[in-house]
């Protein structure tokens, strides 16, 4: 049986689930619960404080032992999602010609929407081709809001 720690913790987008299995984070999610859970142990506590930091315009980049679950081809996306620069955006199709899969724009869009881990691997930094502001699983308003907080900080910089 697996054993999964996990706490919730305030941001200014709304609460966050934070879930870690044994010595790596597997989720990091915007949640509906209003019950704060404190972090419980010391991967669950970095996380929150990484987080904290990334909210207060202290931190661009995480440092954090990542498991998530799922297919070759999603692990494919959500390491090439993790070179983004922060502040800065690209498109479906620039991840798929990335990944070495040029027509797989939807399938990366898809892959984009199961990425377990909000934040850390920043599937809010992808943008339709044309620009826009297309899917978040949290939300289109709180892919927004995570933007213009890199791009704010980036312009101070």
């Amino acid at each position: 049986m697996e054993h999964f720690d996990s706490c919730v913790i305030p941001s200014p987008l709304g609460n966050i689930e934070i879930v870690a299995q044994k010595s790596a984070i597997v989720s990091i999610s915007f949640c509906n619960s209003s019950v704060l859970q404190e972090p419980s142990t010391p991967l669950l506590q970095q996380a929150q404080q990484q987080l904290q930091e990334y909210f207060s315009h202290c931190r661009t980049c995480f440092s954090l032992p990542l498991a998530p679950k799922g297919t070759p081809f999603q692990q494919k996306v959500w390491q090439a999602l993790q070179t983004i620069p922060y502040g800065e955006v690209c498109s479906y199709q620039q991840i798929a010609v990335q990944i070495g899969s040029p027509k797989a724009c939807r399938a990366v869009g898809m892959a984009n929407h199961h990425n377990p881990i909000a934040i850390v691997i920043p599937c809010h930094r992808v943008i339709g081709k044309n620009g826009s502001l297309t899917g978040y699983a949290a939300g289109i308003s709180r892919k927004e809001q995570l933007l213009e907080l890199e791009q704010q900080y980036t312009k101070t910089d």
